[in-house]
Protein backbone atom coordinates (compact mmCIF):
# COMPACT_ATOMS: atom_id res chain seq x y z
CA UNK A 1 0.00 0.00 0.00
CA UNK A 2 1.19 3.51 -0.75
CA UNK A 3 1.76 5.81 2.17
CA UNK A 4 -0.53 8.85 2.28
CA UNK A 5 1.49 11.72 0.90
CA UNK A 6 1.82 14.85 3.05
CA UNK A 7 0.54 17.14 0.31
CA UNK A 8 -2.46 14.86 -0.14
CA UNK A 9 -2.92 14.91 3.64
CA UNK A 10 -2.77 18.69 3.52
CA UNK A 11 -5.24 18.65 0.66
CA UNK A 12 -7.62 16.31 2.50
CA UNK A 13 -7.49 18.43 5.65
CA UNK A 14 -7.94 21.60 3.65
CA UNK A 15 -11.07 20.38 1.89
CA UNK A 16 -12.83 19.45 5.10
CA UNK A 17 -14.30 22.94 5.09
CA UNK A 18 -15.10 22.77 1.38
CA UNK A 19 -18.29 21.60 -0.23
CA UNK A 20 -17.04 18.88 -2.59
CA UNK A 21 -20.33 18.75 -4.50
CA UNK A 22 -18.83 21.50 -6.62
CA UNK A 23 -19.85 24.96 -7.66
CA UNK A 24 -22.05 25.75 -10.60
CA UNK A 25 -20.42 26.73 -13.88
CA UNK A 26 -19.72 30.43 -14.00
CA UNK A 27 -18.97 30.82 -10.28
CA UNK A 28 -16.06 33.11 -9.55
CA UNK A 29 -13.06 31.63 -7.71
CA UNK A 30 -12.08 33.00 -4.31
CA UNK A 31 -8.41 33.66 -3.54
CA UNK A 32 -8.92 32.82 0.14
CA UNK A 33 -10.78 29.53 -0.41
CA UNK A 34 -8.80 28.21 -3.37
CA UNK A 35 -6.40 25.36 -2.49
CA UNK A 36 -2.74 25.07 -3.50
CA UNK A 37 -0.69 21.93 -2.77
CA UNK A 38 1.83 19.51 -4.23
CA UNK A 39 5.48 18.39 -4.36
CA UNK A 40 6.62 21.46 -6.32
CA UNK A 41 6.16 23.51 -3.15
CA UNK A 42 8.89 21.53 -1.37
CA UNK A 43 12.53 22.47 -1.94
CA UNK A 44 13.77 18.93 -1.32
CA UNK A 45 11.71 17.31 -4.12
CA UNK A 46 14.06 17.60 -7.09
CA UNK A 47 12.45 16.68 -10.42
CA UNK A 48 13.17 17.52 -14.07
CA UNK A 49 9.93 19.51 -14.04
CA UNK A 50 8.52 20.31 -10.61
CA UNK A 51 4.77 20.59 -10.25
CA UNK A 52 1.94 21.52 -7.92
CA UNK A 53 -1.84 21.93 -8.09
CA UNK A 54 -4.45 24.65 -7.74
CA UNK A 55 -8.07 23.76 -6.97
CA UNK A 56 -10.33 26.73 -7.57
CA UNK A 57 -13.10 27.25 -5.01
CA UNK A 58 -15.78 29.92 -4.75
CA UNK A 59 -16.60 32.29 -1.91
CA UNK A 60 -18.78 29.68 -0.18
CA UNK A 61 -16.00 27.09 -0.18
CA UNK A 62 -17.37 24.96 -3.01
CA UNK A 63 -14.82 23.52 -5.43
CA UNK A 64 -15.28 24.64 -9.01
CA UNK A 65 -15.87 21.68 -11.33
CA UNK A 66 -15.47 23.55 -14.61
CA UNK A 67 -12.73 25.83 -15.84
CA UNK A 68 -12.97 29.44 -14.66
CA UNK A 69 -10.71 30.32 -17.61
CA UNK A 70 -7.18 29.21 -18.45
CA UNK A 71 -5.72 32.64 -17.55
CA UNK A 72 -7.46 32.82 -14.17
CA UNK A 73 -4.34 32.24 -12.08
CA UNK A 74 -0.94 33.80 -12.50
CA UNK A 75 2.19 32.15 -11.10
CA UNK A 76 5.49 33.94 -10.57
CA UNK A 77 8.65 32.36 -9.16
CA UNK A 78 11.32 34.75 -7.92
CA UNK A 79 14.54 34.61 -5.98
CA UNK A 80 14.93 37.24 -3.25
CA UNK A 81 18.69 37.45 -3.88
CA UNK A 82 18.81 37.36 -7.69
CA UNK A 83 17.28 39.79 -10.15
CA UNK A 84 16.49 37.18 -12.80
CA UNK A 85 15.52 33.53 -12.49
CA UNK A 86 15.97 31.00 -15.28
CA UNK A 87 12.71 29.16 -14.67
CA UNK A 88 10.10 28.23 -17.27
CA UNK A 89 6.57 28.13 -15.84
CA UNK A 90 3.38 26.71 -17.35
CA UNK A 91 -0.07 26.88 -15.78
CA UNK A 92 -2.11 24.03 -17.29
CA UNK A 93 -5.89 24.25 -17.10
CA UNK A 94 -7.29 20.76 -16.46
CA UNK A 95 -10.80 22.09 -17.24
CA UNK A 96 -12.32 20.50 -14.17
CA UNK A 97 -11.81 23.45 -11.85
CA UNK A 98 -8.22 22.48 -11.11
CA UNK A 99 -4.88 23.53 -12.58
CA UNK A 100 -1.51 21.84 -12.78
CA UNK A 101 1.43 24.23 -12.48
CA UNK A 102 4.75 22.93 -13.73
CA UNK A 103 8.10 24.64 -13.84
CA UNK A 104 11.54 23.67 -15.06
CA UNK A 105 14.59 25.24 -13.43
CA UNK A 106 17.80 25.83 -15.35
CA UNK A 107 19.86 26.95 -12.37
CA UNK A 108 20.06 26.36 -8.62
CA UNK A 109 18.83 29.03 -6.20
CA UNK A 110 19.46 29.71 -2.53
CA UNK A 111 15.76 30.43 -2.01
CA UNK A 112 12.62 30.69 -4.13
CA UNK A 113 9.30 32.42 -3.55
CA UNK A 114 6.31 31.07 -5.47
CA UNK A 115 3.53 33.63 -5.94
CA UNK A 116 0.11 32.28 -6.89
CA UNK A 117 -2.15 35.19 -7.80
CA UNK A 118 -5.81 35.71 -8.63
CA UNK A 119 -6.35 39.22 -10.01
CA UNK A 120 -3.15 40.31 -8.23
CA UNK A 121 -4.40 38.86 -4.91
CA UNK A 122 -2.38 36.11 -3.23
CA UNK A 123 -4.11 32.72 -3.30
CA UNK A 124 -4.25 30.46 -0.21
CA UNK A 125 -0.90 30.74 1.62
CA UNK A 126 0.95 32.41 -1.25
CA UNK A 127 3.75 33.32 -1.44
CA UNK A 128 5.16 29.86 -0.80
CA UNK A 129 8.77 30.04 0.35
CA UNK A 130 11.19 27.28 -0.67
CA UNK A 131 14.17 27.54 1.65
CA UNK A 132 17.15 26.44 -0.34
CA UNK A 133 19.31 25.53 -1.77
CA UNK A 134 16.74 24.61 -4.42
CA UNK A 135 18.62 22.35 -6.85
CA UNK A 136 17.83 22.12 -10.54
CA UNK A 137 17.74 18.89 -12.55
CA UNK A 138 21.28 19.24 -13.88
CA UNK A 139 22.84 19.73 -10.45
CA UNK A 140 24.94 16.75 -9.38
CA UNK A 141 24.27 16.87 -5.65
CA UNK A 142 23.02 13.51 -4.38
CA UNK A 143 21.43 13.00 -0.99
CA UNK A 144 23.76 10.63 0.83
CA UNK A 145 20.96 8.96 2.78
CA UNK A 146 18.56 6.94 0.66
CA UNK A 147 15.99 6.81 3.44
CA UNK A 148 16.11 10.60 3.78
CA UNK A 149 15.60 10.98 0.01
CA UNK A 150 12.64 8.58 0.10
CA UNK A 151 11.12 10.60 2.94
CA UNK A 152 11.63 13.87 1.07
CA UNK A 153 10.04 12.35 -2.06
CA UNK A 154 7.20 10.80 -0.01
CA UNK A 155 7.81 7.47 -1.70
CA UNK A 156 5.51 4.59 -0.80
CA UNK A 157 7.07 1.95 1.42
CA UNK A 158 6.87 -0.61 -1.37
CA UNK A 159 5.42 -1.44 -4.75
CA UNK A 160 3.53 -4.72 -5.12
CA UNK A 161 4.93 -5.33 -8.62
CA UNK A 162 8.52 -5.03 -7.35
CA UNK A 163 7.80 -7.44 -4.50
CA UNK A 164 6.26 -9.93 -6.92
CA UNK A 165 9.07 -9.68 -9.48
CA UNK A 166 11.84 -10.06 -6.91
CA UNK A 167 10.09 -12.96 -5.16
CA UNK A 168 11.44 -15.27 -7.89
CA UNK A 169 15.01 -14.35 -6.86
CA UNK A 170 15.78 -15.16 -3.21
CA UNK A 171 19.40 -14.20 -3.90
CA UNK A 172 21.39 -12.69 -6.74
CA UNK A 173 25.02 -13.58 -7.52
CA UNK A 174 26.60 -10.78 -9.61
CA UNK A 175 29.72 -12.87 -10.31
CA UNK A 176 27.72 -15.78 -11.74
CA UNK A 177 25.31 -13.52 -13.62
CA UNK A 178 28.22 -11.64 -15.19
CA UNK A 179 29.31 -14.93 -16.77
CA UNK A 180 26.02 -16.70 -17.47
CA UNK A 181 23.71 -13.95 -18.74
CA UNK A 182 25.95 -12.79 -21.64
CA UNK A 183 26.49 -16.44 -22.61
CA UNK A 184 22.77 -17.16 -22.60
CA UNK A 185 21.37 -13.95 -24.08
CA UNK A 186 24.26 -11.81 -25.32
CA UNK A 187 24.51 -13.19 -28.85
CA UNK A 188 20.84 -13.04 -29.85
CA UNK A 189 19.50 -10.21 -27.68
CA UNK A 190 20.46 -6.60 -27.01
CA UNK A 191 21.48 -6.11 -23.40
CA UNK A 192 23.17 -3.58 -21.14
CA UNK A 193 25.28 -4.79 -18.23
CA UNK A 194 25.34 -2.04 -15.60
CA UNK A 195 27.34 -1.61 -12.44
CA UNK A 196 26.77 1.28 -10.06
CA UNK A 197 29.80 1.69 -7.81
CA UNK A 198 30.35 4.66 -5.49
CA UNK A 199 27.39 6.30 -7.23
CA UNK A 200 29.14 6.20 -10.61
CA UNK A 201 27.63 4.27 -13.51
CA UNK A 202 29.49 1.77 -15.68
CA UNK A 203 28.10 -0.15 -18.63
CA UNK A 204 28.90 -2.74 -21.26
CA UNK A 205 26.56 -3.50 -24.13
CA UNK A 206 25.82 -6.82 -25.84
CA UNK A 207 24.09 -7.30 -29.16
CA UNK A 208 23.62 -5.22 -32.26
CA UNK A 209 20.73 -2.85 -31.49
CA UNK A 210 21.74 -1.02 -28.33
CA UNK A 211 20.55 2.52 -29.09
CA UNK A 212 17.81 2.30 -26.48
CA UNK A 213 20.44 2.29 -23.73
CA UNK A 214 20.13 6.11 -23.83
CA UNK A 215 16.90 5.85 -21.83
CA UNK A 216 18.44 3.69 -19.11
CA UNK A 217 21.60 5.79 -19.02
CA UNK A 218 19.47 8.91 -18.61
CA UNK A 219 17.36 7.70 -15.68
CA UNK A 220 20.40 6.30 -13.86
CA UNK A 221 22.30 9.56 -14.33
CA UNK A 222 19.31 11.55 -13.12
CA UNK A 223 18.88 9.32 -10.06
CA UNK A 224 22.56 9.48 -9.09
CA UNK A 225 22.42 13.28 -9.23
CA UNK A 226 19.62 13.19 -6.65
CA UNK A 227 20.43 10.30 -4.32
CA UNK A 228 23.32 7.98 -3.61
CA UNK A 229 22.42 4.58 -5.08
CA UNK A 230 23.59 1.39 -3.41
CA UNK A 231 26.38 -0.49 -5.17
CA UNK A 232 24.54 -2.76 -7.56
CA UNK A 233 25.08 -4.82 -10.72
CA UNK A 234 22.28 -5.79 -13.11
CA UNK A 235 21.32 -6.49 -16.73
CA UNK A 236 18.77 -4.52 -18.77
CA UNK A 237 16.96 -5.95 -21.76
CA UNK A 238 16.82 -3.33 -24.53
CA UNK A 239 14.34 -5.23 -26.68
CA UNK A 240 10.56 -5.28 -26.67
CA UNK A 241 9.94 -8.83 -25.51
CA UNK A 242 10.70 -10.02 -21.96
CA UNK A 243 13.39 -12.70 -21.95
CA UNK A 244 13.37 -15.01 -18.92
CA UNK A 245 11.04 -17.84 -19.93
CA UNK A 246 12.31 -20.42 -17.46
CA UNK A 247 10.24 -21.37 -14.45
CA UNK A 248 11.32 -22.64 -11.05
CA UNK A 249 12.95 -24.96 -10.20
CA UNK A 250 15.04 -24.14 -13.28
CA UNK A 251 17.86 -21.63 -12.78
CA UNK A 252 16.41 -18.17 -13.41
CA UNK A 253 18.43 -15.17 -14.54
CA UNK A 254 17.30 -11.73 -13.35
CA UNK A 255 16.73 -9.41 -16.31
CA UNK A 256 15.31 -5.88 -16.02
CA UNK A 257 12.78 -5.19 -18.80
CA UNK A 258 10.36 -2.43 -19.73
CA UNK A 259 7.54 -4.91 -20.25
CA UNK A 260 6.54 -8.10 -18.46
CA UNK A 261 4.39 -11.05 -19.43
CA UNK A 262 2.52 -13.85 -17.72
CA UNK A 263 4.93 -16.36 -19.29
CA UNK A 264 8.21 -14.73 -18.25
CA UNK A 265 10.02 -13.81 -15.04
CA UNK A 266 11.63 -10.50 -16.03
CA UNK A 267 11.86 -7.68 -13.49
CA UNK A 268 9.66 -4.87 -14.80
CA UNK A 269 10.57 -1.18 -14.88
CA UNK A 270 8.53 1.80 -16.11
CA UNK A 271 8.67 1.79 -19.92
CA UNK A 272 11.33 3.74 -21.75
CA UNK A 273 8.55 5.89 -23.21
CA UNK A 274 7.12 6.89 -19.83
CA UNK A 275 10.64 7.29 -18.41
CA UNK A 276 11.70 9.65 -21.16
CA UNK A 277 8.49 11.65 -20.86
CA UNK A 278 9.33 12.25 -17.18
CA UNK A 279 12.94 13.21 -17.87
CA UNK A 280 12.12 15.42 -20.85
CA UNK A 281 8.91 17.09 -19.63
CA UNK A 282 9.12 20.73 -20.75
CA UNK A 283 12.07 19.53 -22.83
CA UNK A 284 12.16 17.65 -26.09
CA UNK A 285 8.90 15.71 -25.65
CA UNK A 286 5.44 17.14 -26.23
CA UNK A 287 3.46 14.15 -24.94
CA UNK A 288 3.88 13.57 -21.22
CA UNK A 289 1.70 12.88 -18.20
CA UNK A 290 1.30 16.59 -17.47
CA UNK A 291 0.62 17.95 -20.96
CA UNK A 292 -2.13 15.35 -21.48
CA UNK A 293 -4.00 16.73 -18.48
CA UNK A 294 -4.43 20.09 -20.22
CA UNK A 295 -5.47 18.56 -23.54
CA UNK A 296 -8.36 16.22 -22.78
CA UNK A 297 -10.63 17.47 -25.55
CA UNK A 298 -14.21 18.68 -25.28
CA UNK A 299 -16.41 18.00 -22.22
CA UNK A 300 -17.85 14.51 -21.97
CA UNK A 301 -21.30 15.33 -23.43
CA UNK A 302 -19.66 16.92 -26.48
CA UNK A 303 -17.29 14.06 -27.29
CA UNK A 304 -17.90 11.85 -30.31
CA UNK A 305 -19.61 8.63 -29.17
CA UNK A 306 -17.38 6.50 -31.41
CA UNK A 307 -14.55 4.20 -30.34
CA UNK A 308 -11.25 5.51 -31.66
CA UNK A 309 -7.87 3.97 -32.51
CA UNK A 310 -4.84 4.85 -34.62
CA UNK A 311 -1.51 3.03 -34.86
CA UNK A 312 0.64 0.65 -36.86
CA UNK A 313 0.15 -2.97 -37.88
CA UNK A 314 2.19 -4.60 -35.11
CA UNK A 315 -0.32 -7.33 -34.15
CA UNK A 316 -2.91 -9.52 -35.86
CA UNK A 317 -5.67 -8.22 -33.61
CA UNK A 318 -5.00 -4.72 -34.92
CA UNK A 319 -5.83 -5.97 -38.39
CA UNK A 320 -9.05 -7.40 -37.00
CA UNK A 321 -9.83 -4.08 -35.37
CA UNK A 322 -9.52 -2.21 -38.66
CA UNK A 323 -11.71 -4.86 -40.31
CA UNK A 324 -14.33 -4.33 -37.56
CA UNK A 325 -14.15 -0.59 -38.13
CA UNK A 326 -14.90 -1.00 -41.83
CA UNK A 327 -17.89 -3.21 -41.06
CA UNK A 328 -19.18 -0.85 -38.32
CA UNK A 329 -17.95 2.67 -39.12
CA UNK A 330 -20.67 4.28 -36.99
CA UNK A 331 -19.29 2.45 -33.91
CA UNK A 332 -15.49 2.26 -34.45
CA UNK A 333 -13.07 4.63 -36.16
CA UNK A 334 -9.85 2.60 -36.47
CA UNK A 335 -7.16 2.94 -39.14
CA UNK A 336 -3.45 2.39 -39.70
CA UNK A 337 -0.95 5.21 -39.90
CA UNK A 338 1.92 2.91 -40.86
CA UNK A 339 2.47 -0.58 -42.30
CA UNK A 340 5.56 -2.55 -41.35
CA UNK A 341 4.78 -6.08 -40.15
CA UNK A 342 1.99 -7.00 -42.62
CA UNK A 343 3.04 -5.08 -45.72
CA UNK A 344 1.61 -7.79 -47.96
CA UNK A 345 -1.83 -7.03 -46.47
CA UNK A 346 -1.72 -3.29 -47.01
CA UNK A 347 -4.19 -3.50 -49.90
CA UNK A 348 -6.65 -5.28 -47.59
CA UNK A 349 -6.37 -2.97 -44.59
CA UNK A 350 -5.25 0.30 -46.14
CA UNK A 351 -5.18 2.97 -47.23
CA UNK A 352 -3.00 4.58 -44.60
CA UNK A 353 -4.38 7.67 -42.92
CA UNK A 354 -2.51 10.72 -41.68
CA UNK A 355 -1.19 10.81 -38.15
CA UNK A 356 -3.56 12.36 -35.64
CA UNK A 357 -2.29 14.44 -32.73
CA UNK A 358 -2.58 12.34 -29.59
CA UNK A 359 -4.50 15.14 -27.93
CA UNK A 360 -7.13 14.88 -30.67
CA UNK A 361 -7.82 11.30 -29.58
CA UNK A 362 -9.82 12.79 -26.72
CA UNK A 363 -12.42 14.20 -29.07
CA UNK A 364 -13.83 10.65 -28.77
CA UNK A 365 -15.45 9.13 -25.69
CA UNK A 366 -14.07 5.63 -26.16
CA UNK A 367 -10.36 4.83 -26.52
CA UNK A 368 -9.32 1.34 -27.64
CA UNK A 369 -6.06 0.10 -26.11
CA UNK A 370 -4.76 -2.94 -27.97
CA UNK A 371 -1.34 -4.62 -27.76
CA UNK A 372 1.38 -3.90 -30.29
CA UNK A 373 4.49 -6.06 -30.35
CA UNK A 374 4.05 -6.16 -26.57
CA UNK A 375 1.94 -3.99 -24.26
CA UNK A 376 0.81 -0.74 -25.88
CA UNK A 377 2.86 1.93 -24.14
CA UNK A 378 0.22 4.60 -24.75
CA UNK A 379 -2.00 3.40 -21.89
CA UNK A 380 -0.71 5.88 -19.25
CA UNK A 381 -1.59 8.79 -21.53
CA UNK A 382 -4.97 7.35 -22.49
CA UNK A 383 -5.87 6.96 -18.81
CA UNK A 384 -4.80 10.54 -18.10
CA UNK A 385 -7.36 11.89 -20.53
CA UNK A 386 -11.06 11.95 -19.71
CA UNK A 387 -12.23 9.39 -22.23
CA UNK A 388 -12.97 5.84 -21.12
CA UNK A 389 -10.44 3.17 -22.07
CA UNK A 390 -11.50 -0.17 -23.54
CA UNK A 391 -8.48 -2.35 -22.75
CA UNK A 392 -7.78 -5.64 -24.45
CA UNK A 393 -7.08 -8.55 -22.11
CA UNK A 394 -3.39 -9.29 -22.47
CA UNK A 395 -0.60 -11.47 -21.19
CA UNK A 396 1.74 -8.45 -21.38
CA UNK A 397 1.89 -5.77 -18.73
CA UNK A 398 3.63 -2.59 -17.68
CA UNK A 399 4.84 -1.87 -14.16
CA UNK A 400 1.44 -0.50 -13.00
CA UNK A 401 -1.06 -2.87 -14.68
CA UNK A 402 -1.54 -5.02 -11.58
CA UNK A 403 -2.92 -1.96 -9.76
CA UNK A 404 -5.63 -1.42 -12.38
CA UNK A 405 -9.06 -2.92 -11.84
CA UNK A 406 -11.43 -3.85 -14.66
CA UNK A 407 -14.75 -1.97 -14.61
CA UNK A 408 -13.27 0.55 -12.19
CA UNK A 409 -10.42 2.08 -14.21
CA UNK A 410 -11.20 0.68 -17.66
CA UNK A 411 -13.68 -1.49 -19.58
CA UNK A 412 -12.19 -4.94 -20.30
CA UNK A 413 -12.31 -6.44 -23.79
CA UNK A 414 -11.54 -10.05 -24.73
CA UNK A 415 -8.10 -10.71 -26.21
CA UNK A 416 -9.62 -11.70 -29.56
CA UNK A 417 -11.83 -8.57 -29.54
CA UNK A 418 -14.86 -10.82 -29.79
CA UNK A 419 -16.89 -8.69 -27.40
CA UNK A 420 -15.60 -5.24 -28.43
CA UNK A 421 -18.81 -4.19 -30.17
CA UNK A 422 -20.83 -5.38 -27.19
CA UNK A 423 -18.65 -3.40 -24.75
CA UNK A 424 -18.88 -0.22 -26.82
CA UNK A 425 -22.65 -0.60 -26.91
CA UNK A 426 -22.68 -1.10 -23.14
CA UNK A 427 -20.77 2.16 -22.72
CA UNK A 428 -23.22 3.96 -24.99
CA UNK A 429 -26.19 2.57 -23.06
CA UNK A 430 -24.63 3.36 -19.65
CA UNK A 431 -23.20 6.81 -20.24
CA UNK A 432 -22.92 7.91 -16.60
CA UNK A 433 -21.23 4.67 -15.59
CA UNK A 434 -18.79 4.93 -18.50
CA UNK A 435 -17.99 8.51 -17.51
CA UNK A 436 -17.39 7.38 -13.92
CA UNK A 437 -14.91 4.74 -15.15
CA UNK A 438 -13.17 7.35 -17.30
CA UNK A 439 -12.72 9.69 -14.32
CA UNK A 440 -11.49 6.85 -12.09
CA UNK A 441 -8.88 5.92 -14.69
CA UNK A 442 -7.87 9.55 -14.95
CA UNK A 443 -7.49 9.83 -11.18
CA UNK A 444 -5.40 6.65 -11.14
CA UNK A 445 -3.01 8.15 -13.70
CA UNK A 446 -2.79 11.43 -11.82
CA UNK A 447 -2.00 9.62 -8.59
CA UNK A 448 0.28 6.77 -9.68
CA UNK A 449 1.98 7.74 -12.94
CA UNK A 450 3.48 11.16 -12.30
CA UNK A 451 7.22 11.81 -12.32
CA UNK A 452 7.80 11.69 -8.58
CA UNK A 453 6.32 8.19 -8.39
CA UNK A 454 8.37 7.01 -11.37
CA UNK A 455 11.59 8.11 -9.65
CA UNK A 456 10.46 6.36 -6.46
CA UNK A 457 9.77 3.17 -8.40
CA UNK A 458 13.23 3.06 -9.96
CA UNK A 459 14.99 3.83 -6.69
CA UNK A 460 13.07 1.27 -4.62
CA UNK A 461 13.56 -1.37 -7.32
CA UNK A 462 17.34 -0.80 -7.35
CA UNK A 463 17.51 -0.65 -3.55
CA UNK A 464 15.57 -3.88 -3.03
CA UNK A 465 17.44 -5.70 -5.81
CA UNK A 466 20.78 -4.65 -4.31
CA UNK A 467 19.80 -6.26 -1.00
CA UNK A 468 19.61 -9.65 -2.76
CA UNK A 469 23.24 -9.61 -3.92
CA UNK A 470 25.45 -12.27 -2.33
CA UNK A 471 28.71 -11.18 -3.98
CA UNK A 472 30.15 -7.72 -4.39
CA UNK A 473 29.15 -5.78 -7.53
CA UNK A 474 32.21 -5.15 -9.67
CA UNK A 475 33.33 -2.94 -12.53
CA UNK A 476 33.79 -5.67 -15.13
CA UNK A 477 36.18 -5.92 -18.04
CA UNK A 478 35.23 -3.73 -21.02
CA UNK A 479 32.78 -1.63 -19.02
CA UNK A 480 32.86 2.10 -19.74
CA UNK A 481 31.90 4.92 -17.41
CA UNK A 482 28.65 6.75 -18.18
CA UNK A 483 29.55 10.39 -17.64
CA UNK A 484 27.26 13.00 -16.18
CA UNK A 485 26.41 15.67 -18.78
CA UNK A 486 28.33 18.92 -18.46
CA UNK A 487 26.39 21.74 -16.79
CA UNK A 488 28.90 24.46 -17.54
CA UNK A 489 26.48 27.29 -18.28
CA UNK A 490 24.87 27.27 -14.84
CA UNK A 491 26.98 25.05 -12.59
CA UNK A 492 25.67 24.43 -9.09
CA UNK A 493 27.48 24.34 -5.80
CA UNK A 494 26.45 21.33 -3.77
CA UNK A 495 25.76 22.37 -0.19
CA UNK A 496 24.90 19.00 1.26
CA UNK A 497 27.18 18.39 4.21
CA UNK A 498 26.95 14.62 3.92
CA UNK A 499 27.95 14.18 0.28
CA UNK A 500 31.20 12.37 -0.42
CA UNK A 501 33.52 14.09 -2.87
CA UNK A 502 31.17 17.07 -3.12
Amino acid sequence: MSALRPWWLFFCLSVLGHDLRGSQAGSAPSAANTLVWGPGLEASVVLPARFFYIQAADSSGKNLTASPGEKTFEVKIVSPVEQFTRIWIQVLDRRDGSFLVRYRMYATYSELHIHVLLKNEHVAKSPFVLKGPVYHEGCNCPQESGSAWEAHMHCPQSFAQIERDLSFYPSVDPDRNAQEIPQRFGQRQSLCHYTVKDNKIYVRTFGEHVGFRIFMDAILLSLTRKVRLPDVEFFVNLGDWPLEKRKPPEKLHPIFSWCGSNNTRDIVMPTYDLTESVLETMGRVSLDMMSVQANTGPPWPEKNATAFWRGRDSRQERLELVKLSRAHPHIIDAAFTNFFFFKHDESLYGPLVKHVSFFDFFKYKYQINIDGTVAAYRLPYLLAGDSVVLKQDSGYYEHFYKQLRAWEHYIPVRADLGDLLEKIQWARDHDEEAKKIALAGQQFARTHLMGDTIFCYYYILIKEYAKLQVTEPKIRKDMEVVEQPADDLFPCSCHRTNVRNA
